[in-house]
């Protein structure tokens, strides 16, 4: 009898439920602690199912751990979005109750019908990046944050205030401009030069993680960068997002995952299509930079950005089109680099 395992893990805790993969039939629930000692409890307990596989929940937040753990015991993991879960959890009872014994269920019914969910494997080359990406992105919001106290500082201290576009350069030219007049006035100053060494210091590991992120994707081999307006920064964002590319059937299902496939809302015989706010917003927000860019230029995604708009498309939808395009071209991108002969990320 073939065992899916469903997981809802939690910081101290871990509940599972074990469904009779044929049937959905519920089979045990049972509970371990996410120690050392709960796991090796969870280990003996699962080998009660010898043809297993386990649906984790979020496996890419706290149940990170076990996923990994299980991939690198060369166990077949999937992972299930928290949303999916919650989903099948209200179609499956009807109602909105909820405890950890429910939720692992939902998770397993939820792997259980879903053949598109995203492996656990326990080196995938796309990991490096993905975590280079998240390390930039942190790095990136600390250096507006750090940008934002020295601009509100310098409009303290300089009549008028500062432009809004502000660098470190521009700032310490300022700042060497002002003869501060009182305490308060010299404390605000100090503050500024400490802020601004934190904006330096900034600067200067996004720029050393911009070369390291860039020898990451080449020694990849990824043909990303090929598409107009992919560069490596995008390139790896995309690749660590999207991971093992073979788990989306067609063109039109990766679209769905990265939100650019418009979704219907006809009725009777009026058709027509909103935007869908659904799928991972990061790759979205990869897709619609590298959109940006191509409606800018005077050629490739320009041109078609253009036609569209003369078609009687506003903006924002031939925007959209154009999304949807690139879309596409990533995906075979990504399809050709599954197919080439592999190259280890170091």
């Amino acid at each position: 009898m073939k065992v899916l395992i469903g997981v809802d893990p939690h910081k101290a805790s871990l509940a599972v439920a074990a469904v009779d993969e044929a049937s959905g039939e519920l089979l045990e629930r049972a509970s371990f602690p996410q120690d050392r000692t709960g796991l090796r409890a969870l280990d003996r307990w699962a080998k009660r199912f010898p043809e297993r596989r386990w649906a984790v929940e979020n496996a890419g937040g706290l149940g990170r751990h076990l996923a990994m753990r299980l991939a690198a015991a060369s166990e077949s993991v999937v992972d299930v979005p928290s949303k999916l879960s919650a989903r099948v959890r209200v179609l499956s009872s009807g109602n909105a109750r909820k405890n950890d014994g429910v939720d692992a269920l939902a998770t397993a019914l939820a792997a259980s019908r879903n053949e598109r969910l995203a492996q656990v494997e326990p080196e995938a080359a796309s990991e490096a990046l993905r975590l280079l990406s998240e390390r930039r992105e942190d790095l990136v919001v600390e250096r507006t944050r750090a940008l934002n106290r020295l601009h509100g500082l310098l409009r303290d201290l300089v009549p008028g205030g500062v432009a809004r576009t502000l660098s470190a350069d521009r700032a310490a030219r300022t700042l060497r401009s002002i003869r501060p007049q009182g305490a308060s006035t010299r404390l605000r100053r100090q503050l500024a030069s400490e802020v601004l060494r934190d904006v330096r210091t900034l600067d200067r590991k996004i720029a050393d993680l911009n070369e390291r992120i860039g020898a990451e994707v080449e020694a990849s081999g990824t043909t990303l960068t090929q598409i107009f307006g992919v560069g490596p920064i995008l390139a790896a964002t995309i690749l660590g997002t999207v991971g093992d590319v073979a788990r989306f059937p067609t063109k039109a299902h990766f679209a769905s995952y990265s939100g650019t496939a418009p979704l219907e809302t006809s009725s009777g015989e009026v058709v027509r299509h909103r935007l869908s706010m659904a799928g991972n917003r990061k790759l979205n927000y990869a897709l619609h930079m590298v959109a940006t860019c191509q409606a800018r230029s005077e050629v490739r995604g320009g041109a078609y950005y253009r036609k569209k708009i003369d078609e009687g498309k506003s903006r924002k939808e031939a925007l959209r089109c154009l999304k949807r395009r690139i879309s596409d071209a990533v995906f075979r991108s990504l399809v050709t680099d599954s197919r080439a002969p592999s190259r280890s990320v170091a």
